[in-house]
């Protein structure tokens, strides 16, 4: 896999910053190239996690002062985007890893999303703090979360029969493996146009199509574009009533996405993007609204 290295375009101009985000990119590539040692085991990947946590919340905790001491005005956004890294994100990737028994797969997603994350993370938030990019203005839609999760969770257990767990509250699109993906536009109330994209990986995909008798012992290889609409269908019905739904829209062979048209879906913006994990497959849920004139 290909991963992201330090160049003197993260530079944000604070020294201790930038030397501590050099530092981290050095690290993710240290990990990287653990899992690949013949010699390497699970005591000493887990001892590489250890010091990339306690590196990273101590590089949070001197770039929250920074932020403090130039009265930053994005102080308390930014600073919850720390705490998610590291009370969710970083929680649900350390499970991953456990309940995949530290798999080549599980280590690659591992450090594929970190890396990830550490690129945007510095490229958006960590360069507003000095202007050189601008700070992110959106709904916060922190709030809305626990009432999101619950509702996916609902419908991945009646889907699926599997229970998910917030892997990433701020997915940045990363590849998920090999996945089907579909998208969804609702009118609702007061002319607000509400888009869906969702995103499911096949091994747990499988189990939607198989719980429809006509389908039953469908392998991913075999499921048709028809019997992908009837699972995503039956999902996107479950989710959205989360939402005030004016009329329920028709779902064709359109609406199903490949993996390059999902990444370019994707980049048009979707200020709510959620990674869901469960224990045979990840599970992808954007959103995004915007007012239609009449």
């Amino acid at each position: 896999m290909d991963i992201i290295e330090w160049d003197d375009k993260f530079k944000i101009g604070v020294e201790v910053v930038d030397k501590a985000h050099a530092k981290l990119f050095r690290i993710t590539k240290k990990l990287l190239e653990l899992s690949t040692e013949a010699g390497a085991n699970q005591i000493s990947f887990r001892e590489g996690i250890k010091y990339l946590e306690s590196y990273s919340m101590s590089h949070f905790s001197e770039e929250e002062a920074y932020m403090r001491s130039i009265r930053y005005g994005g102080y308390a956004q930014h600073k919850r985007i720390h705490d998610n890294f590291r009370d969710s994100m970083l929680v649900s990737l350390k499970k991953d890893l456990e309940l995949s028994h530290y798999s080549p797969a599980a280590i690659q997603r591992f450090v594929a999303t970190i890396n990830s994350w550490l690129k945007t993370h510095i490229m958006q938030e960590d360069q507003a703090i000095v202007g050189k990019a601008a700070v992110k203005k959106g709904y916060d839609f922190s709030s809305q979360i626990p009432i999101i999760t619950k509702t996916i969770n609902r419908a991945a257990q009646e889907l699926f029969q599997a229970e998910v767990k917030l892997s990433n509250p701020d997915y940045k699109g990363q590849n998920i493996g090999n996945a089907l993906y579909c998208r969804q536009d609702y009118e609702t109330e007061g002319g607000v146009r509400l888009t869906l994209l969702l995103g499911v990986e096949d091994s747990l995909f499988i189990r939607g199509v198989n719980r429809f008798p006509e389908m039953q012992t469908v392998q991913k290889d075999a499921i048709t574009p028809d019997a992908a609409l009837q699972v995503f269908e039956q999902l996107y019905q479950r989710i959205s009533k989360l939402f005030r739904i004016e009329t329920e829209p028709e779902f064709t062979r359109e609406n199903l996405l490949d993996k390059n048209q999902f990444r370019k879906e994707f980049m048009k913006g979707y200020p709510c993007s959620l990674l869901y994990n469960a224990k045979i497959g990840y599970l992808t849920f954007c959103y995004r609204s915007r007012r239609v004139k009449k």
